[in-house]
């Protein structure tokens, strides 16, 4: 019983990280599609995407020290 619910957690965290790790990818292209194209839009998205994330893993960094 105790190594399915490892492998349950195993599974949650791996999910996290290839999230954190898609939005990453995702807010550098914006960022970098914007810069090409001069869109402030597309720019701003990109900024806006790296932001919170560098900021939810603070957050949880925080609240893993507690």
């Amino acid at each position: 019983m105790d190594k399915n619910k490892e492998k349950q957690e195993i599974s949650i965290i791996g999910r996290l990280f290839s999230l954190e790790a898609l939005l990453v990818v995702m807010g550098i292209l914006s960022l970098v599609s914007g810069i090409i194209s001069g869109d402030t839009a597309r720019l701003l998205l990109g900024a806006l995407i790296l932001g919170c994330l560098a900021l939810f893993i603070l957050i949880r960094k925080r609240k893993s020290s507690r």
